[in-house]
């Protein structure tokens, strides 16, 4: 038993992942879902701008 056993001891080295081959089939379905991203960061923008349809008819309230 020497002094220096305490504390926390270090976690073993996980090896490295490989970058694995993709088909064709997992590249489009990357793709698909960057274009769904691209959709929804512009209508994000676009509905920080204002309402995309304006007016419209209103409901009036019993009083």
């Amino acid at each position: 038993m020497s002094g220096r056993d305490g504390g926390k001891k270090k976690p073993l080295k996980q090896p490295k992942k490989q970058a694995k081959d993709m088909d064709e089939d997992e590249l489009a379905f990357k793709q698909k879902q960057k274009d769904e991203q691209k959709k929804l960061q512009e209508m994000k923008e676009k509905a920080q701008k204002g309402p995309l349809v304006g007016g419209g008819i209103k409901k009036s309230s019993k009083k």
